[in-house]
């Protein structure tokens, strides 16, 4: 495929500056960019790039100032980093496979319905009372258990297990190994050992999750754990049973949540923060990677370390930690100057 840098302009709602008519046919990293290649500046990090990339067209904010002329075409556009999402949004949709039709062998149920702009990938089971939306994309070895509720457009990569019961919300996506709907982690403890608490609820996805490899969210002991509207989840991430994760929320790799934890909306998570159970973290929070919490948070925190603590307080203790050898030295001299004084009234 082959694109003019005014018609990228049109489609991402940007102002040329340079050559409109410039051919491109790939998108690249600026530090990788070539002739035919389009780019994207974003973090300042790279801005040095621009004046040495190959790239033929480079996506930049309006008020990106240049310090001198560049050689690349520019397309100015409001958010380049929303701009370039949305160009390989585009180039996907465009070179991905039409997959439609049932492949064998599967299983698929008797009385599951399944429409014509549909795909089930070979060694797919479809259980019983099964309720498939329009347009869905069941990959090879994907398991759906009996009486799940699927969404239109929704695609499950191969090797997905999603339980009983379970439902998925419209055009979200489900990466390969994730697995909704297993057991939550309920043990009664007695005498001879613990005994297995029924885990008779269910996971409910609203529309347009996506969720990464290897994740797990597990079903409720009663009720249902949900993951709200937009939701973004990272590869192996445990979301523990009777949870809730509130619209717009993202985490990244290796997060745990504990059971029955509560999670805002617009809430960000970083990699391998653990969340205590029965917590409540309020909307629009900040969690920076490796923290750990053991209590409630309010709205609008923003917080780092084990336990977690507000993320300038942390950056202070972080800034007296380092002073601490120093420190040590003076109290040291304090401490013999204090004992001559002594030793010589």
């Amino acid at each position: 495929m082959e694109f003019s840098v005014n018609q990228i302009a049109a489609l991402a709602n940007g102002t040329v500056e340079g050559d409109g008519e410039v051919k491109i046919c790939t998108i690249a990293k600026i530090e990788e960019g070539h002739e035919g290649a389009i780019a994207f500046l974003a973090n300042p990090k790279y801005f040095h790039y621009i004046y040495s990339t190959g790239a033929s067209a480079v996506i930049v904010s309006r008020d990106f100032k240049l310090e001198h002329p560049v050689t690349p075409t520019l397309i100015r556009v409001d958010d380049p980093y929303a701009t370039v999402a949305h160009l390989l949004n585009i180039v996907q949709q465009m070179s991905a496979p039409q997959l439609k039709g049932i492949e064998q062998p599967s299983f698929v149920s008797e009385g599951v319905v399944v429409d014509e702009d549909s795909y089930i990938g070979a060694f797919a089971y479809i259980g019983r009372g099964v309720k498939l939306g329009h347009g869905v994309k069941i990959y090879p070895q994907v398991y759906v258990g009996d009486n799940c509720v699927i969404g239109d457009g929704v695609t499950l990569y191969p090797g997905v297990k999603v339980y009983h019961g379970c439902k998925i919300g419209a055009r979200s996506i489900i990466h390969s190994g994730a697995v909704i709907g297993a057991d939550g982690f309920g043990f009664a403890p007695t005498a001879e050992g613990y005994d297995k608490i029924p885990q008779i609820g269910n996971v409910e996805i609203a529309e347009n999750v996506e969720i990464g490899a290897n994740t797990t969210i597990d079903r409720a002991m009663m009720g249902s754990t949900r993951i709200g509207k937009g939701v973004k989840l990272d590869n192996l991430i445990q979301i523990a049973h009777n949870c809730q994760v509130g619209d717009n929320t993202v985490m990244a790799a290796q997060a745990g949540v504990a059971g029955s934890t509560k999670v805002g909306r617009w809430c960000m998570i970083g990699g391998q923060v653990g969340l205590a159970g029965h917590i409540t973290v309020g909307d629009k929070v900040q969690i920076a990677a490796q923290s750990g919490m053991q209590k409630d948070v309010d709205s609008g925190s923003r917080l780092f370390g084990s336990p977690a603590m507000d993320l300038k307080a942390y950056g202070r203790q972080a800034i007296s930690i380092k002073r601490l050898p120093e420190l040590y030295k003076k109290v040291d001299k304090l401490e013999s100057a204090i004992k001559e004084l002594t030793e010589n009234k």
